[in-house]
Order: C-alpha cells, then structure tokens, then sequence
C-alpha cells in the first residue's frame, strides 16, 4: 500500500481542517477548498469524512476526485463511506481511479463493491492491470492471499552483489517494502531472503546464494490475516513472504496491512465481548440496523434474567421470612459478573497474544481458580462484615453474605476461564464467549447459589 508522504494531522489540527472544509464547502469556495485537499495527507481527509453528513460529503468528494491521490483516499475510508461516495461514479472512471491504486488497495476496492459494478470496472482496466487485481481477488479478503501486495523485490540467488546492486536500482521505486529483498530459484520458488543494507556491505562478486539466509519465516495463501499478524509481530518483521502450495513466492503483506488487520481483529473482539455483534463499522450504521444488529446478542442477557427471575421466585418463603436477603443480591451478582469479566478478557487476550497454551488447561484453570478463592475470601470477609454490622436479624446474615461472596466469586473465575478455553479447543471464537453468554451464566448460577447457602445457614 502506497502512502504519501506528508505529516499526519492529529487532535485538534484535525478538527481545524474539519471546520475550514466545511466553512469553504458552504461558502462555495470551491478553488479555497481544493488547495487545502492538495496540501492534506489521504488519513486526515478520510478522518474528516467522518464527521460531515452527506451532502458536505458529496460536495467535497467532487473535489477530491479531480487530485491525483484519490485511489488513496478510497482506501482509507470505512467501507460504507466508500461506497456511499462512490455509488454515483461511471465504471470507467473508478477503472481510472483503481489502475492508480496499489493492487491489494485496489482488490479491496473491488471487494467491496456489488459484484456487477465490480465486473463492469474490471471490463473497462488495461490487461495486466486487470491480471493482476483479479488474482488477488480469487483470494478469501481475510487471508494472507487477500492482504498481499504482488508488488515486492526478487532476485535470482545466482546473481552477483553487483547485479543484484544494478536491478534494485532500476526496479525498487516500481515496487513496495523494498528492505527485504526475497531470493528465488527455479520458477519463483522462494529460497532465501536478506536485507538491503547486508546486500550493500558484501563484496560485488559474491553470490546472493552465498550470503543470504535461507532461513525464511513464511506464511501460505490460506493463512488466517489474524495468524500473519501474529507472525510478524512475534518475529519483529516488516513484511512476511506469502508462498504457494509450491513454496512460489505470489507476494508480500506488509506492516501497514498488518496493522490494519490487528486494529479491526482487536475491534472485532471487543465488540463481540462486549455482546455488540462484530460488525466493525456499527458506528457508521443507522439507528435502526444498530438496534438489529445488537438484538440478538440481548436476547442471551434476557433468557438469563427471566432464569434468575424463576430462581428468585422459587425462594420467595425464604426471602419472606428474612427480607434483608434481597438487598445482597445486586452485590453479589455484581461481583460475580465482574470477576467473571475480568478473568475471560484476561484469558481471551491470552489466546490472541498466543500467551496461554491451550495444552496447559487444567493449569490455567486452577491458577483462576486459586484467584478467586483469594479474592473470594477478601471480599466475602468485607461483604460480610457489612451485613453482620447492617442486620442483627438474623445474627447469621453475615455469614450468609461472606459465604455466597466467597463460593460466587470462586465459581465465576472459573467459569469465566473455563468457557473460552472450551470454545478454542473446539475452534469456535473465544471472543464471542466474554459477552452475554458468560455474564447470564453467572447470573444464573451465583442467584441460585446465594440461596442454597442462606437456606443451608439460616435454616430456611
């Protein structure tokens, strides 16, 4: 992905370009408004879209579209501002804007429209560019194959230093990431890789096969984007070589790709723990396809509820004869869910950053386990003093509230580590765990929970 090269603005430089290009845009300015696009990095432009409504964003993207940095603004926008804005364009001139645009930029581009805009832009592209672009499109967008760019530096490893010195000098402005220069053999196979300042350091006779290190980290076509952003990160690279079924080397991923996909994984995430869906642009979606969208994921939260709601009623003769038992459920409940919350985030982090080895399970168990039996005890010390100094009747209420405190919290830790980790040996998202599902388990269980125990203590 090509980017330009002037400064980003941030903070409030960035809400001063969103004010003067809406000041320009209603003023009709359009000559004022153009100079400041020229001079504004593609990011910052694509921050502000953000914030205009849709007619200052229309007014503008006709502006926008006469520079010749428009294919990267494109791809800087969230996906349904780019199609809003690009819903009213002619096939040829998105064809001009994408032969512009580094080919994973413009694949992406192509992804996301309707399959027959799509066809009809790629009618109106020059052969190779349409070669190109159509390759990386036969690729799944969220693996290795679908990020790549097919725009990287080879060399042949008989060549010399010398030779090798000459081609990168004639071909590096062409491609993309050229600190790695990748070494083939053969038809493209990948053999082996160095780095430009290794090249310039060695003598001009020696052979690349001689100095490279033919210990590549790879990753294949099919390869999760998740799993290549773990790579790179884990081995510190700046790009990762993406190989055939052949080991032929089809194209690189490089940095800026890989932290788009870490930013939307981690977004996708949290949104999901957070029982919100996993739709990464829900805050671009109407009020309406919002409320959809998070619906179902509330449905988990209202089953739970109407449990609890069950449970409490089955033990309404006991909450009659000691009332001051209602006012300890919200507490203990509340902490319950949030130990539980705290224990699955800390353990779905754990898988993403490969920090826990799903191997270890009954290791990584019992070690929350252990957390919530001391916190358990600490709290339910606390908890119930408070009931014990609050409610001299019954004597024993304190005791009702430490015990629940402690067993609930016990209980919650270890549900809140178990249920992930059994999700990830059965391959399901551990993310989608941490949301309603935990949280209505929990509810359900420490509600009933509470009442065995006073019922045990009190005699009830």
């Amino acid at each position: 992905m090509r980017k330009q090269s002037k400064r980003e603005m941030i903070g409030s430089e960035g809400r001063v370009l969103l004010d003067t290009l809406r000041r320009l845009q209603r003023r009709g300015a359009h000559e004022h408004c153009l100079r400041v696009i020229k001079k504004t990095h593609p990011a910052d432009l694509a921050w502000v879209f953000r914030s205009l409504n849709p007619g200052e964003r229309a007014d503008i993207f006709q502006l926008i579209a006469k520079v010749d940095f428009v294919g990267d603004f494109l791809s800087e926008l969230d996906e349904a501002i780019m199609l809003e804005l690009v819903a009213d364009l002619s096939p040829r001139f998105l064809a001009d804007i994408v032969t512009g645009m580094a080919p994973d930029d413009a694949a992406d581009l192509l992804e996301a429209l309707p399959e027959e805009t799509a066809r009809e832009i790629r009618a109106h592209m020059e052969t190779e560019e349409r070669q190109e672009v159509e390759e990386l499109l036969q690729y799944d967008p969220e693996t290795a194959g679908g990020i790549m760019s097919p725009d990287f530096m080879y060399l042949d490893e008989d060549l010399s230093v010398q030779e090798a010195i000459e081609k990168v000098q004639k071909r590096s402005e062409e491609k993309e990431m050229v600190f790695y220069l990748y070494i083939t053999h053969g038809d493209g196979r990948l053999s082996g890789v160095m780095s430009l300042r290794d090249l310039l350091l060695n003598p001009p006779h020696r052979q690349l096969k001689n100095i490279m290190n033919p210990a590549v980290i790879t990753v294949t076509t099919d390869t999760d984007q998740e799993e290549v952003a773990h790579v790179a990160s884990q081995y510190n690279l700046l790009a990762v070589p993406v190989v055939d079924s052949t080991f032929r080397l089809v194209g690189i991923v490089t940095v800026d790709d890989i932290i788009d996909v870490i930013r939307e994984e981690a977004t996708e995430d949290f949104l999901q723990m957070a029982g919100a869906g996993k739709d990464r642009e829900i805050l671009l979606k109407s009020t309406m396809e919002s409320a959809v969208i998070r619906a179902p994921w509330l449905f988990a939260s209202l089953l739970g509820g109407v449990a609890a709601m069950i449970i409490i009623s089955s033990f309404e003769s006991e909450l009659k004869q000691v009332l001051a038992l209602a006012s300890f459920i919200p507490v203990v409940i509340g902490m319950g869910g949030n130990i539980a919350t705290q224990s699955s985030t800390i353990i779905v982090r754990g898988i993403a950053t490969g920090r826990i080895n799903i191997q270890e399970f009954i290791k990584v168990v019992f070690k929350e386990f252990q957390v919530g039996m001391i916190l358990g005890t600490v709290y339910g010390i606390l908890l119930g003093t408070l009931g014990w100094l609050g409610y001299s009747d019954p004597a024993r209420l304190g005791l009702v509230v430490g015990f629940s405190v402690f067993f609930v919290m016990i209980m919650a830790a270890t549900v809140g580590t178990l249920v992930p980790l059994v999700l990830k040996r059965f391959n399901v998202d551990a993310a989608v765990a941490t949301g309603p599902f935990v949280t209505t388990s929990i509810d359900i269980l420490g509600v009933y929970l509470f009442f065995i125990v006073a019922k045990v203590l009190l005699n009830i």
